[in-house]
């Protein structure tokens, strides 16, 4: 019969989770920024002038005001904003803070078993 502990099986599941969510978290933060800054990189454009004309739904191009400006370069701050927020975080830091709450608990568990 083979002996093996439950609280290290548990604790390497634990480390490898982390590693998993850490790279996981990283691609999908990576993609985000990615299709922000298209936006960022059109809204910049529009709201520089770059961009003179629009076109509607029904194919007529129309000059872009300078009103429909002001708003671009609204879109594009808090765009940037977003961005800021997703390359700081997200998520990542609560899931970490669970993932160590429940390292805690196992090797709370481990040292009630007399288990180092």
């Amino acid at each position: 019969m083979v002996k093996f502990s439950v609280n290290r099986a548990v604790s390497w599941r634990i480390i490898k989770l982390r590693k998993t969510v850490q790279m996981d978290t990283q691609k999908i933060r990576s993609k985000t920024l990615s299709y922000l800054e298209e936006i960022f990189d059109l809204a910049v454009s529009i709201a520089k002038g770059q961009v003179t004309r629009q076109r509607r739904s029904d194919g007529k191009e129309i000059p872009v005001t300078l009103k429909q400006r002001q708003t671009w370069a609204r879109v594009a701050a808090y765009t940037a904003q977003i961005m800021n927020t997703v390359a700081e975080g997200f998520d990542e830091r609560e899931i970490d803070a669970q993932l160590d709450e429940l390292e805690r608990l196992v090797n709370e568990a481990r040292s009630k078993a007399g288990e180092s």
